[in-house]
C-alpha cells in the first residue's frame, strides 16, 4: 500500500470519527429545538426526533411573552458581563506581578493558589462565609467568590511568561512604568488568551445555578439558569400553559421546557464568533526585532 492511500485511507476514517462525534453531540440540541417547534399531538405520541413535526412556536410565543423570563434574560445578560469584566480585572491584576522573578514571596503565592486548585472547604463552609459576610440575596454572592479561576490565573501567567522579556526592558529604558507596560504592550500582544479567558468567565457565570440556589432568595435575582431548573425539576409550567382563548390547546410541558432551554442557550452561543477572531496564533511574530 502507498502512502498516499494511506494518507487518504487515514484522511476517511478521520473525517468520518470526527463527523460521527459531531452528529452525537449536535443530537440532543437539534432534539431539542426539534421539541420546541413541535405540536402538542407530535410530542405527546413520539413522533419528534431531530426535525419538527407539524411546525408551530406557540412555546416561543409564551416564553417571549413571559416578563420574568424577559427580565432574567436582562439581568443574566448584565451579570455576566459586569461578572466577566470584573473577573478579568482581577485576574490580570494577580498574573502580572506574578510573572516578575525579583518578587518576593512569588513561589508562596504560587503554591497556594495551586492548592486551592485541589483543596476546597466545601459547600456548607462557603455558605457559612457568605452568610457571615452579610451577602446573601445579594447580587455580590454571585460574583465575588469566583471573581478569580486559578485554572484561567496559571494560564494567563503562562501566557505572560512566553511574552520575551526584551520588550519589557525596552520599555523600561524609555521609562515606561508597569501600568504603561502592561496596557502598552503586555495586553495588546495578549489579545487571543484574554478573548479565551473571557469566554471560560462568561459561559461560567451563564450557566451557574448552584451559588445563585444556596444564596439567593429574591425571584427579582434569580439569573435564566436558576429558573430554568426550576422549571424543569419542579415542573413550574402551569401558569405558561394556560393559553389565551377557549379554542386554542394548551401546550405541552415538554414544548415549553425545550423552548425555555433554546432561549436560554442561544444567547451564549452567540459570544464565540464575536470572539473568535481573536483565536489566532502568531500574535507575537514580529514583536521583536533584531
Amino acid at each position: 500500500m502507498s502512502e498516499r492511500t494511506s494518507n487518504r485511507i487515514f484522511d476517511i476514517v478521520n473525517v468520518s470519527f470526527i463527523t460521527l462525534f459531531v452528529v452525537f453531540c449536535l443530537a440532543p440540541f437539534l432534539h431539542t429545538i426539534a421539541i420546541s417547534f413541535s405540536s402538542n399531538r407530535a410530542i405527546t405520541s413520539g413522533e419528534v426526533t431531530l426535525f419538527p413535526k407539524e411546525f408551530n412556536w406557540d412555546a416561543y410565543v409564551k416564553v417571549f411573552s413571559d416578563h420574568s423570563m424577559l427580565y432574567s434574560l436582562g439581568y443574566t445578560t448584565l451579570l455576566t458581563i459586569a461578572t466577566t469584566v470584573l473577573c478579568m480585572v482581577f485576574t490580570i491584576a494577580a498574573a502580572y506581578p506574578l510573572t516578575k522573578k525579583k518578587m518576593k514571596g512569588r513561589k508562596l503565592f504560587m503554591y497556594v493558589i495551586i492548592i486551592t486548585m485541589f483543596f476546597s472547604g466545601g459547600i456548607i463552609p462557603e455558605y457559612l462565609l457568605i452568610r457571615d459576610l452579610h451577602l446573601l440575596n445579594s447580587v455580590w454572592a454571585l460574583i465575588l467568590p469566583g471573581l478569580v479561576s486559578p485554572f484561567n490565573l496559571i494560564i494567563l501567567i503562562s501566557f505572560f511568561n512566553g511574552i520575551p522579556e526584551s520588550l519589557e526592558e525596552s520599555a523600561e529604558i524609555d521609562g515606561s512604568s508597569h501600568i504603561h507596560t502592561l496596557f502598552k504592550i503586555i495586553l495588546p500582544l495578549s489579545m487571543p488568551v484574554m478573548a479565551t479567558l473571557s469566554l471560560f468567565y462568561a459561559v461560567g457565570r451563564w450557566n451557574g445555578f448552584q451559588d445563585s440556589l444556596m444564596y439567593i432568595n429574591d425571584p427579582q435575582l434569580y439569573p435564566l439558569q436558576l429558573k430554568l431548573f426550576q422549571m424543569v425539576q419542579n415542573n413550574m409550567v402551569s401558569e405558561l400553559t394556560q393559553m389565551e382563548g377557549a379554542n386554542r390547546a394548551p401546550l405541552t410541558p415538554e414544548s415549553l421546557k425545550a423552548a425555555t432551554v433554546i432561549f436560554a442557550t442561544v444567547p451564549i452561543l452567540l459570544v464565540y464568533p464575536w470572539l473568535q477572531k481573536y483565536f489566532v496564533s502568531g500574535a507575537m511574530l514580529g514583536a521583536v526585532k533584531g
